[in-house]
């Protein structure tokens, strides 16, 4: 029996440190964090030095009993939770909730067998300075979610808003680059070049129109333009100046988290999430053919770009050989920047000698692109710089200047390996491009071409995943581990969509970016959440207590709550139209609006403008009357998405739902099916899931059949009964025979006397044990976190779900079923 055991966080881990540790030890998984602040309630006695009161994660529990089984008679345990705050909280939580005595903390930053050989032959303690910080994190970020979360939805009256420390930032750049855009006023303007040869030869380059008498010149519109451009025509051309030099341009340095992210995002068009899932796969471990399972690359959660000796060492030996000796770099360490924790190595490959196209054939599609993205960029982070021949050509023309750039590669250095992806949102020109021919000073040349072009200003760009992530690194806001979750969080609570892969902050998003602005400014403060997070460093460091960094949070946000609570509403200057009442400028996640003080006696309401916020989408008027009123209906928007309602609102409240995809084609079709709950005609309805008919009393009855295939619909028929043990139960309430049925949530025995009847109860044996169907696999990806899709079956039928759920909650239609559904519901 071993001895000795390793509690690692994932499964994958196990696999991989089983090969090299031998049976002497036990391997076994925590699958992530055991405990946790409780979901009810705020968990943090901000009376007595913000206690934090820790409770099992309900879904642990019969982790940690399989834990405590295992570790029974085990001499020694080795806690190899990741190497950083979250892995260090971990391994304490573990220690605490499985009472370790003998625990000691290993760290490996690779996992590859001399790494965890030298951590276990160099144990230590857990870091407790480390376990602080990472505990003031878990408590900030409560006390923001905690206390201003329910704030958000009793003023903005919305389920799912939520606010955070680092998300709010988050938030508020995505708003405030939006309103940027919109408040930019595009400018006219223009440039002149032209295409010379020298008079003895046919070599053309290109000069730009720069400068006038010396001085920068500026063409505001065509007609000035048009004026200068035949002066031009009319001078002699003649080369004023050459300058010749060298430039070495330097290999980018390998990858920490945030530069992978952006990379990824470039040029593997991978999202935040998806860059991290299966980075975190590569760093486990994959299973490499005779070599069994192999963690390819180091751990993925860091902002330094440190490396140890060992892997240059190797990385230099490899590129001798493949390259030759003139490419190996000879670059000095550089030093870490401000901020940076450095606790760990860069991103890299934990072998330079493990070439992409060695493994390719052991990897999906996803993984090799990733592991060839971060091995060129380590591998070329050791090379020689780039070195080019830069020509710098002046042309004189009367007062006129013109100026010509052109390089050649003298050396290719890293460049024979890697380069970097230009950044999308640096709209710059590669002005040496051109390769210019052999010119020397006082050289006539001769006009071929100008060509004046026409340019408008353009405002900054949205912010795709790429750049957000850049920006949240440069301004210090977040860590390495929080940008894929922040990015994450703002998508589910639709504060944001995307357009063309950038963010587009929706009206939501800009409501709750507003209030939190108005009544929350320290909050929402680029440099305040900075300053916040270089605090956590000083309590990783030692250097502070994490008890004195709360508490100067929590005391102004204390203050700042209560004003807000008792935030009274404005008065406007105009009566209710309906009863003469005063008019209070209230809010709601759609934005102002203006309503009656005599609520609610009166229900008067009108919305109020606000050129800060997109202008909500006005209704769309119906060719078809109200059945209630015989008014013109009309095409609406609301909080849930769009409906059909009476123009006549509020005299008539009149709706109607409409299909997912939000499109209205007239009155939905009634089929020759009767409501079995009230007796009135079912319609044909689409839904995520497919076709279906729902009851044409829709709010009131909510009953509702699937259709088949074939458009036809599904009696909810009882199941065969032989293939259950209840089979010949009678209904305790009217005698009638129990029927096995299924529902959303699995086998169960309903009265065959429904909907007379409505008596039911659980199932028992095969059906009960066997009630949900396994899913089936695809060759289909997760746009999300890039996990295989897997077929499952729903309320209206079968969908593509994401194997990882409840991780990742991506879903989407079997293709071919939108046709279907089309058609069920009378489209073409």
């Amino acid at each position: 029996m071993a001895k000795k055991a390793i509690i690692v966080e994932s499964p994958a881990k196990t696999r991989t440190l089983q090969s090299f540790v031998g049976r002497g030890f036990k391997l076994l998984a925590s699958m992530g964090s055991v405990r946790d602040l409780p979901k009810s309630g705020l968990g943090v006695d901000v009376e007595n030095g913000f206690e934090p009161s820790y409770v099992t994660i309900p879904e642990k529990k019969k982790v940690v009993a399989e834990l405590k089984r295992e570790l029974k008679g085990v001499d020694e345990v080795f806690l190899a939770t990741d190497p950083d705050r979250e892995g260090e909280a971990i391994a304490w939580h573990l220690s605490e909730v499985l009472k370790l005595k003998n625990a000691r903390r290993i760290h490996f930053n690779e996992i590859t067998k001399e790494a965890v050989l030298e951590a276990l032959g160099n144990p230590g303690e857990i870091d407790a300075d480390r376990v602080s910080a990472q505990q003031a994190r878990r408590v900030l970020d409560r006390l923001v979610g905690y206390e201003i979360s329910p704030l958000l939805f009793q003023t903005l009256k919305a389920k799912s808003l939520s606010a955070g420390r680092v998300q709010s930032v988050a938030l508020r750049l995505i708003c405030d680059r939006e309103r940027e855009i919109a408040l930019f006023e595009v400018r006219e303007y223009w440039s002149v070049e032209a295409e010379l040869t020298p008079t003895d030869r046919e070599e053309r380059f290109t000069a730009k129109l720069i400068t006038k008498d010396g001085e920068e010149v500026e063409l505001p519109d065509g007609d000035t333009t048009t004026g200068i451009v035949d002066d031009l025509r009319d001078r002699d051309y003649v080369v004023a100046k050459v300058t010749r030099k060298e430039r070495r341009r330097n290999p980018y340095p390998p990858f920490i988290t945030s530069t992978l992210q952006q990379q990824a995002a470039r040029k593997l068009r991978f999202s935040a999430r998806q860059t991290m899932v299966i980075a975190q796969q590569l760093y486990e471990g994959v299973e490499i053919g005779p070599e069994g399972s192999v963690g390819l690359i180091t751990y993925m959660r860091t902002d330094s770009t440190r490396i140890a000796d060992s892997a240059k060492q190797q990385a230099q030996a490899f590129i001798t050989k493949r390259f030759g000796k003139e490419f190996v770099g000879r670059r000095q360490a550089r030093k870490p920047k401000k901020g940076v924790q450095d606790a760990h190595e860069a991103v890299r490959p934990s072998s330079a000698q493990r070439r992409p196209k060695d493994v390719k054939e052991y990897l999906t599609d996803e993984q090799f692109r990733l592991y060839r993205l971060i091995w060129r960029r380590f591998v070329a982070s050791q090379m020689a710089p780039a070195v080019f021949d830069v020509t710098t050509v002046d042309v004189a023309a009367g007062p006129w200047g013109l100026r010509a750039t052109g390089s050649i590669i003298k050396f290719p250095g890293y460049q024979k390996l890697y380069e970097e992806e230009r950044d999308e949102d640096r709209d710059e020109e590669d002005e040496t491009a051109q390769r210019l021919p052999e010119l020397s000073e006082d050289e006539s040349l001769r006009l071929l071409e100008l060509t004046p072009e026409q340019h408008f200003t353009k405002p900054p760009p949205r912010y795709s995943e790429a750049s957000l992530v850049r920006e949240l690194e440069q301004n210090g806001i977040g860590r390495p581990s929080t940008y894929a979750p922040i990015i994450e969080v703002l998508r589910r609570r639709e504060y944001v969509s995307m357009d063309r892969r950038r963010f587009v902050p929706t009206r939501r998003g800009l409501v709750v970016c507003d209030y939190l602005v108005e009544h929350f400014s320290d909050l929402m403060e680029v440099e305040f959440t900075a300053t916040m997070e270089a605090g956590l460093d000083t309590v990783e460091q030692g250097e502070r207590d994490w008890v004195a960094l709360v508490g100067d949070f929590y005391r102004p946000l204390t203050a700042d709550l209560e004003a807000a609570k008792n935030a009274a509403p404005k008065r406007l200057d105009e009566k209710c139209p309906k009863c003469g009442g005063a008019l209070l400028e209230r809010l709601n996640v759609r934005g102002k609006y203006a309503a009656c003080e005599d609520y609610p006696e009166c229900c008067f309401t009108r919305p109020i403008d606000d050129p800060a916020l997109p202008a909500p989408s006005k209704p769309e008027l119906l060719d078809e009357q109200c059945p209630e009123c015989a008014a013109q209906l009309q095409l609406r928007e609301g909080r849930h998405g769009k409906f059909v309602g009476c123009s006549a609102y509020p005299k008539c409240e009149y709706t109607r739902p409409v299909g997912t995809d939000g499109n209205e084609a007239g009155e939905v079709t009634e089929v020759d099916v009767t409501c079995a709950e009230c007796g009135k005609p079912m319609v044909a309805r689409n839904s995520r899931r497919g076709p279906f008919l729902g009851c044409s009393g829709f709010p009131k009855c909510r009953h509702t059949m699937d259709l088949d295939e074939q458009g036809r619909p599904v009696p909810p028929a009882p199941e065969s009964k032989e293939t259950g043990d209840d089979a010949g139960e009678e209904c305790d309430k009217c005698g009638k025979p129990m029927e096995l049925r299924r529902g959303s949530r699995g086998a169960f025995l309903g009265c065959s006397g429904y909907p007379e009847c409505r008596n039911t109860k659980p199932a028992s044996g095969k059906a009960a044990r066997g009630s949900r169907p396994k899913p089936e696999p695809t060759d289909e990806k997760c746009e999300e976190c890039g996990s295989p899709m897997v077929v499952r079956s729903g309320k209206r039928g079968k969908f593509l779900g994401c194997s990882q759920f409840p991780k990742c909650r991506h879903t989407r239609n079997v293709p071919g079923d939108a046709a279907k559904a089309n058609s069920a519901a009378g489209g073409d």
